[in-house]
């Protein structure tokens, strides 16, 4: 046998792809896509291919490991365990009502006004609470096949519940058994498809930065600025606090670890729904309960929209101020519930917030053709703001169901 000292020594990128953390990676990936873009637009442009591969194969995996997960936690579940989805919940709704006072006080405090102008966007806004609503009941009651198809996580869970419910009552070496090995295999395409983060973002970034450039935005930095700054607020300083107030500990080094390894490739996908894995995965790492964040992570990709709650507000309260409207402290008020109700049906996909500021605009009487000028701007400015919004949103999903299920523990202990 040849001594372990004389055995030839691995090549420096391969040592480096096994021996470095994923998120140094992608670091990487990124100042090589910014300079690609820089140095060689052509093959930035070419390069936005690895991207678009990298964040449909997330989307691909997602659904059905929410499928499998959620009926292996539940078929697994042993009566009398905690889940802690309860206070789970109520952290995901508070974060997301507290995210919607934030906007409304830095618009206020700072308000931003709009260049208005004949704009065609061609979507359709929900008429109001009552539709979105009633959207949400629909996607839970889907054809589980056409939920996969579409990546409507609500019907995927509710399939997945009721899926795992019945198979608790299945022989413990059988049924359930095949759904714990096949929970396993759909994990390990999961990881596999994650190690390649790194080649995704740095196609996402070259790409996005040749096609889209950031001249177009800086009619719009303070708007920007005001909305992004809503978010770091959120992420920074709100954020900790309820978590603080949740686990009695210091919170920064989870909310930056979330930040790190959610916030970044959620910032490049711009999809919540294409996070999931990597949230999954996160989740894993920091030895959390499965039973908990199988279930949590994709509900929270769905109703946990901290992020979403700003852009609407912002939006909305933005496009009041360009026509001088002088909305009162209830309204306003309001518009926060409103758009943290609101924001819980946006869809996980980028841009998905977006088309529900006409339904904030029309508590202040401004014209569905207007609001959807308005909604055009978003689009324009969506290089940012789609990009921080889903950080916002993904990694706050990690942390919540992280710290409920941390202080669950110190309470049982």
């Amino acid at each position: 046998m040849t001594p372990a000292n004389d055995r030839p020594a691995s090549p420096r990128w391969l040592a480096f792809l096994f021996n470095t953390s994923l998120v140094a990676q992608i670091v990487v990936g990124l100042v090589i896509g910014v300079l690609l873009a820089w140095a060689w637009p052509d093959a930035a442009r070419a390069s936005g291919l690895l991207g678009n591969v990298f964040v449909s194969a997330l989307k691909a995996v997602a659904p059905v490991l929410v499928l499998v997960l959620v009926t292996a936690a539940i078929a697994n579940h042993k009566r009398g365990q905690s889940t802690h989805i309860r206070p789970i919940l109520v952290l995901y709704l508070v974060g997301t009502l507290l995210a919607a006072l934030v906007a409304v006080v830095a618009s206020f405090a700072f308000p931003s006004t709009l260049q208005l102008a004949a704009a065609d966007v061609a979507v359709a806004p929900p008429a109001g609470i009552v539709e979105v609503l009633r959207d949400l009941l629909m996607k839970i009651v889907d054809n589980p096949v056409h939920a996969l198809l579409e990546g409507n996580f609500i019907g995927i869970l509710a399939w997945a519940v009721g899926l795992g419910i019945a198979l608790r009552s299945a022989g413990e070496k059988t049924t359930r058994r095949v759904v714990d090995d096949l929970a396993g295999a759909v994990t390990f395409i999961v990881r596999l498809v994650i190690r390649f983060a790194p080649l995704g973002i740095l196609g996402l970034v070259a790409a996005t930065l040749v096609e889209s450039g950031f001249g177009a935005l800086l009619d719009y930095v303070r708007l920007l600025a005001v909305l992004v700054g809503s978010m770091l607020f959120v992420a920074l300083v709100a954020n900790p606090l309820l978590v603080f107030f949740v686990t009695r500990r210091n919170p920064y080094p989870l909310v930056l670890t979330c930040l790190r390894e959610s916030g970044i490739t959620a910032f490049f996908t711009r999809s919540s729904a294409a996070n999931i894995p990597v949230n999954l995965d996160l989740c894993r790492r920091l030895d959390l309960p499965e039973d908990t964040y199988s279930v949590s992570i994709p509900l929270g990709a769905t109703i946990n929209m901290a992020g979403a709650a700003i852009t609407i507000t912002v939006l909305t309260l933005a496009a009041v101020h360009t026509l001088g409207i002088e909305p009162d402290l209830p309204t306003a008020l309001l518009l926060s519930v409103v758009a943290a109700v609101a924001a819980c049906g946006a869809s996980g996909v980028a841009g998905g917030s977006l088309l529900l500021v006409p339904l904030a605009c029309g508590m202040f009487g401004i014209s569905n053709d207007v609001a959807m000028q308005v909604v055009a701007i978003g689009f324009i400015i969506g290089v940012v703001q789609d990009s921080a919004e889903t950080a916002l949103n993904s990694s706050t999903d990690v942390l919540f169901t992280a710290a409920a299920s941390r202080a669950a523990t110190r309470g049982d202990g």
